[in-house]
């Protein structure tokens, strides 16, 4: 008898704790809408309910596998930074289009704040006698960038010649190259016949101020920075799993050899042992330039390799981008960017995009961004010597076969227009 009520107690305490578990679910439920879309991500509530429903199913009986729990955590994750700012990283080499692919945030609208080569500051810094002793480069890179991400324009300051005063300089790199920089509040009365030469865009601005530019920064929800000098993705693991942020990378690649092509003619005084090779035909194999261009396609493919293999910290949270795709089909990879960036495609961004890459007449200079983008990918076969381009071939081989662009045997080939030299490739 004792061992009936006992079983019976047992019994009726099991069903009162089920019971008040499926009121818990219900309750859960109710919060959801009928019907979830599923382009839209989660917020910080949604993702946290979402895996307390699933724990309290898994306790009635429900079987989850480890690739679900996977998903639980990647919600949370994609959803930690809960002041809802984003956060983009442009990176790029020179002379692979990162000024003209930039312009497509740039110009996206008074809710983004973009910086235009930041690090050109520290990079000038550390190269100087003052800067020798500092060994690690990329984590210095880091820092400053992280800070920047946040408004802490303080890290970069201590690198900017001469220093600022009072958080005030007139000495920012290409300051013009940033709406953010050259609208109000950020863009200060000019003195009179004293900062004139400060010209942004349309506009004189006065010198400066830090401050300014932090306030400005920080009642913006995106915050974009294009750099030509993070080469190391792995150094960035850091700053990608900073809680405070939610931080997307896009690597912008260029065939190897349009871009020594184009160096060529942007940095002329600087290649002028490249110039002598390709008119005698003779190459030193062992020469440091010979090192120095393999060393930039390694450390370009080690980072893609690395981004595509899509590491927990990196998950949904990199993307590789072929410039040569973005000429041909501006406006369609520019959508595809904007979506991965979790950022509205703006109105402004569409008008600037449809009038600077269809353009008949492009403007001058070698840094220009008003361009027909189609024809300027092409431009540099008919100014790299061939001699050059299988120089190219031979060093950054296996770097131009995981990026799909095609070596070519011949001249005939190299300037056949009608010849594509791009593989169809998806990276993502």
């Amino acid at each position: 008898m004792k061992f009936r009520c006992a079983m019976a107690f047992i019994t009726f305490v099991t069903l009162v704790f089920i019971g008040s578990e499926i009121k818990m679910v219900s309750r859960v439920f109710d919060k959801f809408p009928k019907k979830q879309p599923t382009n839209i991500p989660l917020d910080d509530s949604s993702a946290t309910e979402k895996m307390v429903l699933k724990r309290l199913l898994s306790k009635l009986g429900a079987n989850f596998s480890h690739d679900q729990e996977e998903e639980e955590q990647e919600d949370l994750a994609m959803n930690r930074n809960s002041s809802g700012h984003k956060h983009v990283l442009l990176m790029a080499t020179t002379r692979s289009g990162s000024s003209f692919v930039g312009e497509f945030f740039n110009q996206h609208g008074e809710n983004m704040f973009y910086l235009f080569e930041p690090l050109w500051h520290v990079e000038r810094f550390l190269l100087s006698p003052a800067g020798a002793r500092n060994t690690s480069v990329s984590s210095v890179y880091r820092d400053v960038l992280q800070k920047l991400f946040l408004c802490d324009f303080s890290g970069l300051e201590k690198f900017i010649s001469p220093p600022p005063q009072q958080h005030v300089t007139t000495d920012l790199f290409r300051r013009e190259s940033s709406v953010s920089l050259c609208d109000d509040p950020v863009c200060t009365p000019v003195i009179k016949h004293v900062f004139e030469r400060y010209h942004c865009k349309n506009r004189q601005c006065g010198p400066l101020n830090f401050t300014l530019a932090s306030e400005s920064c920080l009642s913006k929800q995106y915050h974009t920075i294009k750099s030509v000098r993070v080469i190391h993705l792995d150094t960035l693991k850091p700053f990608v799993e900073d809680p405070r942020m939610d931080v997307r990378i896009i690597q912008l690649i260029r065939d190897p050899r349009a871009v020594l092509a184009s160096r060529m003619v942007a940095f002329s005084s600087q290649y002028q042992t490249w110039k002598a090779w390709a008119q005698d035909g003779q190459v030193p194999e062992d020469d440091v330039e010979m090192k120095r261009l393999k060393g930039n396609c390694d450390h370009i493919r080690v980072s893609a390799e690395l981004g595509l293999s899509q590491p927990s910290w990196l998950k949904h949270r990199y993307m590789l981008v072929r410039y040569e795709d973005i000429a041909r089909y501006p406006m369609q990879k520019a959508e595809e960017m904007y979506k991965f960036m979790g950022i509205p495609f703006s109105s402004q961004a569409r008008e600037w995009i449809l009038k600077n890459t269809y353009t008949t007449q492009e403007a001058s200079g070698v840094y220009s961004t008003q361009k027909n983008s189609s024809e300027q990918s092409e431009k540099w076969r008919f100014s790299i010597p061939f001699t050059l381009a299988q120089v190219v071939q031979e060093l950054c081989g296996p770097t131009m076969k995981l990026f799909g662009y095609k070596f070519v045997e011949d001249e005939n080939t190299l300037t056949n227009n009608s010849i594509s030299l791009l593989e169809d490739k998806v990276f993502y």
